[in-house]
């Protein structure tokens, strides 16, 4: 890197920091600093054991230890003993803390709604925050098989047909394309990964079995602040070892050779050219593996 894209970076963290407050005593004017008011919102949203809390924040034991005293102190939480695991600890909000996250709930969605009112395309500035945000947080990117019919699969092929339709001259409808059965798509025929990064939706791959020994992958994306992070390589080794588990031996897949990328993502994933195998209007292109 260059001094000048180190500069460029730095200008960045400062004005994040100054943005976000995270140099104010009194975070959001609450009495209470950044780090203070992160914790007691990480608990507020179901991180109650403390080991899990000091995962998900990132804090050594030692500060994440006085910020709970401190907000022990103040009356807002109360930690005890896991009754489950007594060598761990939970923390719960009081009626007191349950008060003061939803204070500040409300003022960090003020705060957030001004800054994104203060530019002309709060999309673009949008788009920009996921690519910073999924850049700083790939080692908390989690792949979970999922229902077809949940709404985070839901959120998944809305983007997914939004972009091919952007993308090919014809247009893109799902059903057109072959969209599979729910029966298709969950074990022991089939199965469904969605990668995210807390709710967030980065990817999808599905299985399409039907009890045979063949099974199709569908539905394969990423989202584009997502790319560049070799997503799609994983979320295709995922779907592989699925389709093992299932006791599947072959798979097959059709794309469009507009979709560039894919196409050669197969190709360097040894995947092999194959004659058309279905109806579908949209691809023109079709491979198979031997797994």
């Amino acid at each position: 890197m260059n001094q000048d894209q180190i500069n460029r970076f730095r200008n960045f963290s400062r004005s994040v920091a100054v943005e976000v407050g995270a140099l104010e005593d009194s975070f959001l004017n609450r009495g209470r600093p950044l780090g203070s008011a992160r914790v007691l919102n990480a608990i507020g949203l179901g991180h109650e054991n403390v080991s899990d809390l000091r995962t998900y924040l990132k804090l050594d034991t030692g500060l994440l230890s006085r910020l709970l005293r401190g907000l022990e102190t103040e009356g807002l939480i109360e930690t005890k003993p896991n009754p489950v695991d007594r060598r761990s600890r939970i923390t719960k909000l009081t009626p007191k803390g349950d008060q003061e996250f939803d204070v500040y709930e409300t003022l960090s969605n003020e705060r957030a709604a001004n800054i994104l009112d203060r530019h002309k395309n709060a999309r673009h500035l949008l788009d920009a925050m996921d690519v910073v945000t999924i850049a700083l947080s790939r080692e908390d990117i989690t792949f979970e098989e999922v229902q077809y019919t949940s709404e985070i699969v839901a959120k998944c092929l809305s983007a997914f047909a939004a972009e091919l339709s952007k993308r090919l001259n014809s247009g893109f409808d799902l059903e057109n394309s072959g969209d599979p059965e729910l029966s298709q798509m969950q074990h022991p025929h089939g199965t469904f990964v969605v990668a995210k990064l807390g709710d967030m939706p980065l990817g999808c791959v599905g299985i399409k079995g039907n009890g045979t020994s063949v099974a199709e992958v569908k539905r394969m994306w990423i989202a584009p602040a997502a790319r560049g992070l070799g997503l799609a390589r994983r979320l295709m080794v995922t779907a592989e070892d699925a389709a093992r588990a299932l006791s599947i031996t072959t798979l097959r897949l059709d794309t469009n050779r507009i979709l560039f990328e894919a196409v050669s993502l197969y190709q360097n994933m040894g995947w092999l050219e194959i004659d058309r195998f279905n109806d579908d209007p949209y691809p023109d292109i079709f491979f198979e593996k031997k797994l």
